[in-house]
């Protein structure tokens, strides 16, 4: 009987609508109003089932992260400066989001306090970067970029600046300063004679 229990599928139903409750809190109360227990109501499930699933409110806020990573894809468009471009442009406009900012800083730390969590969050980066990684790898090959390219290098210093910027030392970040650090970026990067 308890095998059975244990084999019974997860109601993908129950984590869309939890989901979407904990994203929409994270949004407009940021991190420190983020309540399981006003999730869980707000939901119409017990708060056991939301822990059995979600710990605590760092794996929950964690799931929300990387819902909404999937949510956005990553476009090729041919033309690596574009595309880094724009995603960069969506990184922005996330962090710019109401009390996103805070959620980044949570993560931060909560990945630094807690191995789990820090696991956890690295996974779901990783995965997210791999598709980034592969962007200009892509680009590489079509002789966009210089064949000695390092893409991980190249993804840190875009990706790094932007929250270095945000989270050290309090400086807005928009579409245009997205658009000047993958010029900085490239202009180093570009084949001789191709720099525009």
């Amino acid at each position: 009987m308890s095998e059975s229990k244990r084999g019974r599928p997860r109601d993908m139903e129950v984590d869309r609508r939890v989901l979407d409750i904990a994203a929409a809190q994270l949004v407009e109360r940021g991190y420190a109003g983020l309540s399981i227990d006003a999730v869980a109501e707000a939901a119409g499930v017990a708060k056991t089932t939301l822990y059995r699933r979600w710990p605590s409110k760092d794996h929950l806020a964690v799931a929300v992260t990387a819902r909404m990573q999937e949510a956005d894809p990553v476009a090729d468009t041919g033309d690596i400066r574009v595309d880094l471009v724009n995603y960069l442009t969506h990184i922005v406009a996330a962090i710019n989001r109401s009390r996103s900012l805070g959620l980044v800083a949570e993560l931060a730390a909560a990945a630094a306090r807690h191995d789990d969590i820090g696991e956890l969050i690295h996974g779901v980066f990783t995965r997210r970067n791999a598709l980034v990684l592969a962007l200009i790898e892509r680009a590489k090959q079509r002789g966009e970029l210089r064949a000695d390219t390092d893409a991980v290098v190249l993804f840190d210093q875009l990706a790094g600046a932007l929250y270095y910027r945000v989270l050290f030392t309090g400086m807005p970040i928009d579409p245009a300063y997205a658009e000047r650090l993958v010029t900085a970026a490239l202009d180093g990067a570009v084949p001789t004679g191709e720099m525009s």
